[in-house]
């Protein structure tokens, strides 16, 4: 085809046009010259300038200046590439609609693979250490030891058994806590392939220090805890002395705290034997046949032995474990301050100015039931002497029975009402503030509910407290936590309310009975930490 003039300019023939000798060669390559081309971007882009305006003839005065071709050039090279862009967003969108990712469950147990690996590799899990440790170290295994129930019923029994062990000069064998599954955060369908039921969280994301293989102070030639995968190693069963509660207790059952203590210790001491394994008796025998049962945590039988507890290496060297830290540490944003500036010097940590609360709800209404028809006492270290808030059972209780208004006077303290709650709470900031001592500054605004309510009552009362003055209130359920942290979320809740300035507990709860040990540890003063 000859070259065309369109308006005085030479254009170039229009797409689709062949010479003969190219027709020629679409015949040598077998294509049909009535065929088209298959599209090409990278073709089509290369030929543009077959569509774009060339000079005519040699005169100077009739060429366009070539900076104002290549800008024209430059120009449509954009508008075609942004025209085929969206073409190909377009169909893209077009194929794609309605098509949904498929939905990933994040929220499932954690496997803990790193830490499970970490506790086997301690250093005292080796054979080859020497004594007291390794293949001639001596050993003590509380296989009566409680389980399946809530954390704080273990948690009791894991520090005392290790203080007994350590004053018998034998490693504590530690164990992980396994869950009542009613407890467990997930429902079995979530536990992975395989994976055991009831489900266990490894001892060293609770907590840590001596108790879960944690090191003693320095210069104590005390064995290090071991776990029960290195104790069924160094101590295999032909080599263990099987000692059984139902046995020992009879005798000092009913004894204090000092006296069932020394005799336990006694015996561990004396027994020449490397490894001991203490057994439960038969439950027809001792329904609680813990060494340290129910019936001495329950009462103040417990309390002699408090100033020795306190003070042990087991006690003082309890610490928050890494888990349950980096949860602390990752929420503690929630409890800065927001109030106006004033010219009073008050502390920016928010725990110096943090009143928490443990409000049990849930099943715990039965349980004050219980309670209150056997007539109980608070609960361990809650009824040591120099805390404000003491409780005395009301008379007129039969066994296993009590008064309508005794059942009463047990809910006000153990399932308080919202008016209760308020009062108490007022009553506590006013008491702690007037302890203030000559050159401190203390205040009260950051409110923290550790609760197990899922019903939306926490929230009606926050409204509530919000009228009071409280400028931050948070409760449990508003922390974010990762899987792990969820896994051991009673103890990032207990580890809050141990730094709290002030605490107000159920004196009931084995939950709040660990917090107040952990704050008598810390030096808190006794006007700080309180009961309902």
């Amino acid at each position: 085809m000859p070259t065309q003039i369109v308006e005085g300019r030479l254009r170039r023939p229009l797409t689709g046009y062949r010479s003969d000798g190219e027709k020629e060669r679409s015949a040598e390559e077998g294509l049909d010259n009535d065929t088209q081309r298959p599209f090409s971007i990278m073709s089509f882009v290369k030929n543009t300038k077959n569509l774009l305006p060339l000079p005519f003839g040699n005169n100077k005065k009739q060429v366009y200046n070539s900076s104002h071709v290549q800008k024209t050039r430059r120009r449509w090279l954009l508008i075609i590439l942004g025209g085929a862009l969206f073409f190909f967003v377009y169909r893209y969108n077009k194929n794609h609609v309605g098509t949904v990712p498929p939905k990933v469950d994040l929220d499932l147990p954690p496997t803990y693979e790193k830490l499970w690996e970490w506790e086997r590799n301690l250093p005292q899990h080796n054979l080859d250490n020497p004594y007291p440790e390794g293949r001639n170290g001596r050993y003590v295994h509380f296989k009566s030891q409680i389980q399946m129930l809530g954390w704080n019923n273990q948690l009791n029994e894991v520090l005392m058994n290790c203080w007994l062990a350590y004053k018998s000069k034998r490693a504590y064998v530690y164990q992980n806590y396994r869950w009542k599954t009613d407890y467990y955060p997930w429902p079995r369908e979530k536990a992975p392939p395989g994976g055991e039921w009831p489900p266990t969280t490894p001892a060293n994301a609770l907590m840590s220090g001596p108790a879960v293989g944690g090191s003693w102070d320095p210069g104590d030639d005390a064995p290090r805890s071991v776990n029960v995968d290195y104790w069924n190693k160094v101590c295999p069963e032909s080599e263990r002395r099987i000692i059984n509660t139902g046995d020992v207790k009879p005798p000092i059952m009913w004894e204090d705290g000092i006296t069932i203590f020394s005799h336990w210790e006694k015996l561990l001491l004396e027994a020449p034997e490397r490894c001991i394994e203490i057994q439960s008796a038969d439950r027809s025998v001792d329904n609680f046949p813990q060494v340290f049962d129910l019936f001495l945590w329950g009462s103040d039988r417990i309390l002699p032995l408090w100033e020795g507890f306190k003070n042990s290496p087991v006690s003082r060297l309890f610490a928050t474990s890494p888990v349950v830290q980096s949860a602390v540490d990752r929420n503690e944003y929630l409890f800065q301050p927001r109030v106006p500036r004033t010219s009073t010097p008050f502390s920016n940590n928010p725990y110096e100015r943090m009143l928490a609360v443990h409000l049990r709800r849930g099943d715990y209404q039965e349980a004050c039931m219980g309670l209150a028809n056997w007539n109980s006492t608070f609960y361990s270290w809650n009824l040591l002497p120099e805390l404000p808030d003491k409780f005395s059972t009301p008379p007129g209780y039969t066994y296993g029975k009590n008064t309508p208004e005794n059942i009463e006077i047990y809910f006000t303290h153990c399932y308080p009402t919202d008016e209760f709650i308020l009062e108490k709470i007022r009553n506590s900031k006013r008491e702690y503030l007037a302890a203030t001592k000559k050159g401190e500054h203390r205040t009260l605004d950051v409110l923290y509910f550790l609760t197990n309510d899922k019903t939306g009552w926490v929230d009606k009362l926050k409204d509530k407290f919000k009228s009071e003055g409280w400028h931050t209130i948070v409760a449990t359920k508003d922390l974010q936590l990762d899987q792990e942290q969820k896994d051991v979320s009673m103890a990032v809740d207990m580890d809050i309310a141990r730094k709290a300035a002030v605490f107000i507990g159920n004196g009931w709860s084995s939950f709040t009975s660990n917090i107040v040990h952990r704050r008598m540890i810390d030096g808190k003063e006794p006007i700080s930490t309180r009961f309902f």
